[in-house]
């Protein structure tokens, strides 16, 4: 963990909310190079009609478009709930240094609760990947969403 991993988790919970406040599953993203946000989103695949449109995913498309360049090399990217299969792949292809999230996903997650793609020896890049701050209140965030939904 570095110094700004809670601040940066900080900001990707905000954009959690937002997600929630959209009636989407609250997940938030950021990507960070050089102590700069480049790319940030939340999910919207509801509002988008876009089953690709997941924070990780809106976060990468809005680095790639700030970096001019489909690689996002030296970057971290912070993210309120585990990397699913379809994001972990997407954050291989982009060459995303290193992944801090906050709440597991046991069931689809693919930083190492589900699945382990972020390092799987047989791809030619591997992730940093590490549980970070701000895990209970994501947690409680994504709680709360589904037990109002039910």
């Amino acid at each position: 963990m570095t110094p700004d991993d809670k601040k940066w988790m900080r900001r990707a919970l905000k954009l959690a909310e937002k997600a929630q406040q959209q009636n989407e599953v609250p997940v938030g993203a950021i990507i960070v190079h050089n102590n700069e946000v480049i790319g940030e989103g939340f999910n919207q695949p509801v509002t988008n009609n876009d089953p690709s449109a997941h924070a990780e995913m809106q976060a990468i498309r809005a680095a790639c478009i700030h970096s001019n360049n489909y690689r996002l090399p030296n970057t971290t990217l912070y993210v309120t709930l585990e990397p699913c299969v379809m994001c972990a792949g997407a954050i291989i292809h982009s060459r995303i240094e290193r992944v801090v999230y906050a709440a597991k996903e046991p069931k689809a997650g693919a930083a190492g609760s589900g699945y382990n793609l972020l390092n799987d020896n047989k791809l030619n890049h591997n992730v940093n990947c590490e549980q970070g701050p701000l895990s209970e209140q994501s947690s409680q965030l994504l709680r709360q969403f589904f037990i109002a939904r039910r």
